[in-house]
């Protein structure tokens, strides 16, 4: 990939026209294209599965769509764009005056000369999009509304590209495929996925990385719900989303808020003046992965965050804000987490549990600690791997707290292990 940031926008504009929703046949067509570039698995689970608390939709098609004036002209058409559209809209064919029109008339009053992108997934419903300032020039009298739709049993479709490494441990990078026409949100964490995985696949690894393509929220819930029994080899993971714009990198961590990979994103922000900032329920599909249920350690690697870019779900979302330059800049930062990562595996970063934790042990009896007391304290190394092996903590977050090179803390849980005062996490015994 020579230039990285122009391939992904011209990946980019071939995509831009799809519709793309929850379901359908947009949604195959986006796949298709993805998988000119890498190795994809898809997986369709049938409508109406029931998936936590969640029945999976019908699936929606659209052929065409248009609302016509009372002088025949046509207002506004699909075929100019897919935002026109109120998203899963049922199929309609009649009709009506301007005031029994204006309840299925979607606007934008604080930006009044665009188009919203609008939905309505889980509640049957009609309508059409446009700006505000043209709706409000609408004119009395007839007017014909046409949504040549389907909305029927069908499937909602995910694809992974799984890249093997030489260890079983994944590294889990999603991004959402379910936005007709939108650049950043989220055309951009389309292609930047797509890039990675091309980059990635000649590589020699260490982790294996599986690349998530799926719908928002239905998407990895049905990945989780499919995959409970292996989602302990999720050692990092990231949602990729809004990485086009010209705002800076923005981290949002994790719900366990010090996991390796917060730890490492922190690292390459800030070295690029970005934010990290906590994490909140809030957002996109990092709810899932962090749940309660499963805390995995997925963080938010984005530029500006979903809803606080000009255009955000509207037709300003446009070629015009995101750029080839952008886009390779997310690249190259996602590229060196990965690499802060892999080095870290050869690091002997790992996570243990203290088999003694009730109470400090003798250490002296072990040979671990000075035999006269009284002096300098030498033996802190070890008193911060004992209080903090608690199954949570990795290496790297102890010697970060404890302020001490990762070198003696290493040292340290070596000498533990010998001593048979730890093991490693995935080893104890319930």
């Amino acid at each position: 990939m020579s230039d990285p940031g122009r391939e992904m926008y011209a990946l980019m504009e071939r995509l831009y026209p799809i519709c793309r929703s929850l379901t359908g046949d947009g949604v195959r067509q986006t796949l298709d294209l993805i998988e000119e570039q890498i190795p994809l698995e898809r997986t369709e689970v049938p409508s109406g599965t029931q998936v936590y608390d969640w029945t999976l939709p019908r699936e929606w098609n659209i052929r065409e769509a248009w609302l016509a004036g009372p002088d025949g002209e046509r207002i506004v058409d699909f075929a100019d764009s897919n935002l026109h559209v109120l998203g899963y809209s049922v199929p309609v064919r009649k009709r009506l005056t301007l005031a029994e029109l204006r309840e299925h008339l979607f606007s934008d009053p604080e930006r009044p000369d665009v188009t919203p992108y609008r939905t309505s997934y889980h509640n049957e419903n009609w309508g059409f999009c446009l700006p505000h300032r043209q709706l409000e020039a609408l004119a009395e009298g007839e007017y014909e509304a046409v949504i040549d739709s389907t909305l029927a049993d069908g499937f909602v479709t995910y694809a992974e590209c799984l890249l093997p490494g030489e260890s079983e441990d994944e590294i889990l990078l999603s991004t959402y495929i379910c936005h007709p026409s939108l650049c950043n949100d989220n055309l951009s964490g389309i292609v930047l996925l797509t890039a990675l995985a091309a980059r990635l696949r000649d590589r020699q690894r260490n982790y294996s990385y599986r690349f998530l393509f799926s719908p928002a929220t239905i998407g990895p819930l049905t990945w989780l719900s499919r995959n409970e029994k292996r989602v302990h080899r999720v050692k990092h993971g990231l949602v990729a989303a809004c990485v086009g714009d010209p705002g800076p990198l923005t981290y949002k961590r994790s719900r366990r808020g010090n996991a390796e990979i917060d730890r490492t994103v922190e690292e390459v922000v800030l070295a690029a003046s970005g934010e990290v900032r906590d994490f909140t329920p809030l957002g996109g599909d990092e709810r899932q992965f962090c749940s309660p249920g499963f805390d995995l350690p997925v963080g938010v690697l984005t530029r500006t965050p979903q809803d606080e870019f000009p255009g955000y779900h509207s037709s300003a979302d446009d070629f015009d804000l995101v750029r080839p330059e952008h886009l390779a800049d997310s690249f190259a930062a996602y590229l060196a987490v990965f690499e802060l990562l892999e080095s870290g595996a050869h690091e002997g970063n790992e996570t243990y549990v203290n088999l003694n934790p009730k109470g400090e042990p003798q250490l002296g009896r072990r040979g671990l600690y000075r035999a006269v007391g009284g002096g300098s304290f030498t033996e802190g190394a070890l008193l911060w791997v004992l209080n903090l092996s608690d199954g949570r903590n990795d290496l790297k977050a102890i010697a970060k707290r404890a302020g001490l090179p990762f070198s003696e803390i290493r040292e340290a849980a070596d000498q533990l292990l010998a001593a048979g005062l730890l093991v490693a996490s995935e080893e104890r015994v319930p």
